[in-house]
């Protein structure tokens, strides 16, 4: 940077930039300063910085929660009405003095549970016919393989709710008497799961239908030995995960087609196109071409490739935008996410259709600005105090919107984003939370959806702790199986079905509870009241 000979030559406004300018170079150097100062601790085995804690922004500005019936942790109602009993016992006075009277019996409630292998042989008859041919009975209809319901139950239980791994279940199985090999094993993780997959599926496409909002997510995974991409989708009841080798919007929007494979040319998709920047002669050629539906990839490159987008090399992609466009018209015609809000902590792919941010994101970007001064420190957690305040009347109002506190709370943002205190990395910060104005009021005029995006970090946490503990997939079959069996995890927790009487549902299992189809009950409770 070249500073001027005579500084009293500039004018204000040239005199005022140059001040930016230093000021903005002094934060620089000291940033340089800061990470060279914990590289030399490192260096020396001294402790480096400390780790900087979630805000805890949500938590700080809840309302503390009424106690039942004034008599907190005393008010709820007793368990040992759900337990079920399957035996009764009487336990006798061993001797008794002479004229004791009956007074009934003193009851104790034991809890117990009984795992042992199991092993079944089916003698089929077989019959030599008159013709010579032999005739032997059928299998029952619950008995696939040679390992019964309880065993499938009892693994996928295991493996997925629990996060034993592989080798330990093997170990239980083994000292439980059961002989099975790894192999096995595996093959009654992954195979024939079809029915559990097409439900997780189902699961996704009714929750997108029908949720007035979706929160999502993404976190790393592994699948045969490279990095890919689990995307969560879902709300207060239920969850759906996808894992994928990309993470960019055009991702997104295949996953959010819920399984379909066609691509849609319809106001939807033009809409889109426009947003996007798209060139208007491109548009105009998709718009008025006569084909508008297109059964899959292959077909809608061969439909690009004929109108020569394809060939063009302009700013931006013109096949990545058309193609983006054509997705969220198929989304858009198979009336998923209509009016749906998205709520998602600022990554760019998840930004399409309604969009919303999250405030604790948006909270945790100051929260972890590098202050080195205690003018900037106290302009940090000044700005903070200020965000927590408007985080808070913002909860208040979705308990009771009204328009003049929606109005209100629209001017007080710009008061509070468009200040300046004179720390100029903060500054632009507030600027740039400023420009996302809509996405983080979208509460003002959608109520019902959340502040935050807590329910999907806590969702895809089962991911994560599955990837730590089990490392990666090695086949699409054990992929698919996954995602969909965590999934339904999550969306059983969320309404309220146990998950052990879902696989025994789902099993057959004789005297196992019914457990109607999740996407019912998923459309029954997203659908608007």
């Amino acid at each position: 940077m070249v500073l001027p000979a005579d500084v009293d030559t500039l004018s204000q406004a040239e005199l005022k930039a140059l001040v930016i300018a230093l000021v903005t170079r002094v934060t620089e150097l000291e940033r340089l300063v800061a990470a060279q100062r914990d590289e030399i601790a490192r260096l020396k085995g001294l402790k480096g910085r400390p780790q900087i804690k979630p805000s805890g922004m949500e938590q700080a500005t809840a309302p503390a929660e009424p106690r039942r019936n004034g008599r907190g942790r005393r008010g709820r109602r007793s368990k040992r009405a759900e337990l079920r009993l399957h035996e009764e016992r009487v336990i006798k006075v061993a001797s008794l003095p002479r004229n004791s009277r009956f007074k009934g019996y003193a009851s104790f409630l034991v809890q117990d549970l009984v795992l042992q292998a199991w092993g079944v042989r089916l003698k089929r008859e077989r019959w030599r016919m008159p013709d010579g041919q032999t005739l032997t009975a059928p299998l029952p209809a619950e008995v696939t393989g040679h390992f019964g319901a309880g065993l499938r139950r009892f693994v996928l239980a295991q493996y997925h709710q629990g996060q034993v791994t592989i080798p330990r279940l093997l170990d239980q199985l083994a000292d439980l008497g059961v002989i099975i090999s790894k192999r096995q094993l595996v093959r009654l993780l992954i195979a024939g799961q079809d029915g559990f997959v097409d439900e997780a599926g189902a699961v996704l496409r009714a929750g997108l239908e029908t949720a007035p909002w979706i929160s999502v997510d993404d976190t790393g995974a592994r699948h045969r030995a490279h990095n890919e991409v689990c995307t969560q989708i879902g709300n207060d009841h239920f969850t759906w995960f996808g894992t994928t080798a990309a993470k960019s919007r055009l991702n997104f929007l295949e996953l959010l087609r819920a399984g379909h494979r066609d691509y849609v040319i319809n106001d939807a998709a033009l809409t889109y196109m426009r947003e996007r920047a798209l060139a208007g002669p491109v548009v105009e050629k998709l718009a008025s071409h006569p084909a508008q539906r297109f059964a899959d990839a292959a077909a809608w490159q061969a439909h690009l490739e004929q109108l020569g987008i394809t060939q063009l090399t302009v700013t931006p992609d013109p096949v990545q935008m058309a193609t983006e466009g054509a997705l969220w018209g198929a989304i858009q015609a198979h009336r998923l996410v209509p009016d749906t809000v998205i709520v998602s902590d600022d990554a760019g792919q998840f930004r399409v259709g309604q969009h919303a941010l999250c405030w604790v994101h948006a909270e945790r970007l100051v929260h972890k600005l590098d202050a080195f001064t205690a003018e900037q420190r106290f302009a940090q957690q000044h700005v903070r105090r200020l965000i927590w305040w408007f985080y808070r009347d913002l909860k208040a109002y979705a308990r009771e919107p009204s328009r003049r506190r929606r109005s209100e709370l629209k001017a007080r943002f710009d008061r509070l984003f468009k200040r300046r205190t004179g720390f100029v990395v903060l500054d632009r910060l507030l600027a740039r939370l400023h420009a996302n104005k809509t996405e983080l009021l979208r509460v003002l005029e959608r109520p019902e959806i959340p502040l935050h995006t807590n329910g999907s970090e806590n969702d895809i946490r089962a991911q994560v702790t599955k990837r730590k503990i089990s490392g990666g997939t090695r086949s699409e079959a054990g992929r698919a199986c996954r995602d969909a069996f965590l999934g339904l995890l999550k969306t059983c927790q969320k309404l309220g079905i146990s998950f052990w009487n879902y696989l025994g549902a789902r099993l057959g299992i004789p005297d196992a509870p019914a457990v109607p189809p999740l996407p019912d009950l998923v459309r029954a409770r997203c659908a608007p009241a």
